[in-house]
């Protein structure tokens, strides 16, 4: 028996020292999370500012997501922080000084976000210009661009519909009066149901696909996670949904951005895990001569990437813009570099090849965690940025030396 149980711990010592990065991350989370509920005396958990949370963060979320695919790749993007503002004076000028209805509006914006990837994608492609000087180029040109749109002013206000991008809210499927006493139990003054079911309905969603890979994995002989840390794992993230769920639905329910959130995160992980051109991108980014070799499509593999980096940049584009309820010539400053922040905190790996879509995520959560503590906080701009680059070369620095012991 003591035998049994040695062989055990030393099998779970094993599994989490070679995944180590995945459970840090989420423990790297909880832990912030905590200290900053702490030390700001448990403001940073209150409804409003999870709410506040999701508002703030969705655009480096979403971005996030295209930057992942593009550094999986081997390759980076910096000119996303300057593409999101263009998108945005491009999208002020159709609606407000043209009178272009919505609509159209952000389907032109989407379009000019694709044609922008696919300019960049194809000089990365097809010219081998290294993805450094193509998209530093860029960025500097759309930073100048959107100064020539806007002629150096803001230009706003856009009317609510185009508002409801960001700070618009998906409303109950129970009337309020129906909702009162669930309202009156949680001490609050509303009660969404809709947040709250599909809360717990994304928590029966996850723990029914983990078990369900679990029985695949036994079936096959394969070697999956240790019991322990599938519960403990599973209980967490059951638990974080629930909390976040009840304090959404004390508020004012499920931002509209957090659907998108969602949605896409679902959309990107599924591609990126289960399908053919994932797979085929993971190939690219970790030797792309090999990945020619075999058969791939490199070229075409890479300038879909910017393709859809350029997506995502015009979407985060128009929700940045919606939210601030203007655009501004400076709009997207530095933006970037919080977007490739949360890529390599993450897990993403600096020469390709490797990353998690979930893991893109929960360091866009963390950078954006970290933003909002130390605002609340009252740490000023300049120490800010301080400590994001500290944690950013922490989170580089670990992946460096991690690969170098299993090397």
């Amino acid at each position: 028996m003591d035998h049994a149980q040695g062989a055990q711990a030393k099998g779970m010592a094993y599994y989490f020292k070679h995944h180590l990065r995945e459970y840090g991350l989420l423990i790297a989370l909880i832990a912030i999370m905590l200290f900053f509920q702490v030390v700001t005396d448990g403001t940073l958990l209150k409804s409003v500012n999870i709410t506040n949370l999701f508002l703030q963060n969705s655009y480096i979320i979403i971005m996030a997501l295209g930057m992942l695919v593009v550094i999986v790749s081997g390759n980076i993007d910096l000119s996303v922080g300057s593409v999101m503002g263009f998108i945005g004076a491009f999208a002020a000028v159709m609606i407000v000084e043209l009178g272009q209805p919505v609509w159209i509006t952000i389907i032109a914006s989407l379009g000019m976000g694709v044609v922008i990837g696919a300019a960049q994608g194809y000089f990365v492609a097809y010219w081998k210009i290294p993805s450094f000087i193509v998209t530093l180029a860029g960025m500097l040109v759309f930073r100048g661009a959107s100064l020539w749109l806007l002629e150096g002013q803001s230009v706003g206000p856009f009317p609510r519909e185009f508002q409801s991008l960001s700070t618009g809210f998906v409303g109950d499927i129970l009337p309020k009066a129906a909702t009162s006493g669930l309202a009156e139990l949680a001490g609050s003054r509303n009660f969404n149901a809709l947040a709250m079911g599909l809360g717990i309905i994304a928590v029966a969603v996850i723990v029914y696909m983990g078990l369900r890979d679990r029985a695949r994995n036994a079936q096959y002989g394969i070697e999956g996670e240790p019991k322990s840390f599938f519960i403990v794992r599973n209980v967490v993230i059951a638990l974080a949904l629930l909390f976040v769920s009840f304090k959404l639905a004390t508020f004012r329910g499920l931002p509209n951005v957090l659907i998108s959130m969602v949605v896409l995160t679902v959309v990107y992980a599924f591609l990126t895990a289960n399908t053919t051109i994932g797979r085929r991108i993971y190939a690219l980014g970790g030797n792309e001569k090999a990945a020619k070799l075999s058969g791939i499509k490199t070229e075409r593999l890479t300038f879909l990437a910017f393709v859809n980096m350029g997506l995502l940049a015009a979407l985060a584009g128009l929700i940045f813009a919606a939210r601030l309820n203007t655009a501004t010539p400076k709009a997207g400053f530095a933006v970037e570099l919080d977007v490739i922040a949360a890529v390599f905190i993450g897990g993403a790996s600096m020469s390709g090849g490797s990353g998690k879509v979930i893991g893109a995520v929960v360091g866009a959560f963390i950078m954006g965690v970290m933003n909002n503590g130390m605002s609340i906080v009252g740490i000023g701009i300049d120490y800010q940025q301080m400590i994001k680059g500290l944690v950013l070369l922490a989170a580089v620095f670990f992946d460096v030396y991690n690969r170098s012991k299993q090397g």
